[in-house]
């Protein structure tokens, strides 16, 4: 990752849950203005190899679906929270990475679904024609998951967190993380072989995020004594930078808000802002 991000992190684009609720909402101003056009918008394998290939970016402007307005722009603004909390404790850099590669890996799926589908032709595809048998299972395909995947995410990262389910109950954010976790599986199981692509897919960034993060996406308390040492020394000695990050080299003069951070599994003092601290490989 720190190599890569040497190279393009400067493309990374800045508040990017922001970026996709805006997609979101132009997708419900289609859908109330001219709703016979989301037909062309869906992640449709088939008709992209028929030209259609806008459909590999339009899918998503489609929205969540939800009778309830409010329900929509509460669950937008609770998704818009998680991402920009993922975001600032990251950094720019790997959140993009962590979205883009769901929304890559979802494409990845469906594709995977249509060759599955010829492999072994459903009775629905035989009756009706592949064109009419893709339009209609191409909907699972959407970014449905992929806001999931956020909120698991997120649950790994601030495990202690707490919510108020219902606006009544507090609760933390791991229980329900766990809670989810089990219903996704219950879903996978039970649900249609076109679903298992869809989920698996569009789930897949989760996977391989915590089985490459899971032993040190949490700061210690050590680490936590450490930041508030170097944050007093730093005000009493402001002429004198004492935070430089190993992988990029900026210090706290270069940025007034940029955190920096001891790496408690790498041996010796080697100190990382928020951007780099999870990302670096250790050094033994």
């Amino acid at each position: 990752m720190s190599n890569f991000e040497k190279k393009f992190g400067k493309y990374a684009i800045k508040n990017l849950s922001l970026t996709l609720i805006m997609c979101y909402a132009a997708g419900y101003v289609i859908q109330l203005v001219i709703p016979g056009l989301f037909y062309y918008l869906t992640l449709n394998p088939y008709a992209i190899l028929r030209g259609q290939i806008w459909r590999l970016v339009t899918w998503i402007l489609i929205p969540p679906e939800s009778p309830n307005l409010f329900f929509v722009l509460l669950m937008l603004y609770f998704y818009y929270s998680l991402g920009t909390s993922l975001e600032r404790t990251w950094g720019t850099y790997r959140y993009n990475v962590y979205l883009f590669s769901g929304m890559l890996f979802t494409i990845a799926g469906s594709f995977l679904m249509m060759g599955y589908c010829y492999l072994f032709p459903p009775a629905d595809m035989v009756q009706y024609g592949p064109s009419v048998f893709f339009s209609a299972v191409s909907a699972l395909f959407s970014t449905y998951y992929v806001n999931m995947s956020i909120f698991l995410a997120f649950a790994a990262t601030f495990p202690e967190v707490q919510v108020l389910l219902m606006f009544i109950i507090p609760i933390k954010v791991k229980v329900l993380g766990i809670i989810y976790g089990i219903l996704l599986l219950v879903n996978f199981i039970q649900g249609s072989v076109y679903s298992r692509f869809a989920m698996g897919a569009s789930l897949f960034n989760f996977i391989v995020f915590w089985v490459t993060s899971k032993n040190h996406i949490h700061m210690s308390p050590k680490q936590v004594k450490r930041r508030q040492e170097f944050r007093r020394e730093v005000k009493r000695n402001t002429g004198v930078t004492k935070h430089k990050c190993a992988i990029c080299g900026r210090t706290e003069l270069d940025s007034p808000d940029l955190e920096f951070r001891f790496c408690s599994k790498c041996n010796g003092n080697y100190e990382y802002c928020q951007e780099h601290l999870f990302t670096h490989q250790h050094v033994k």
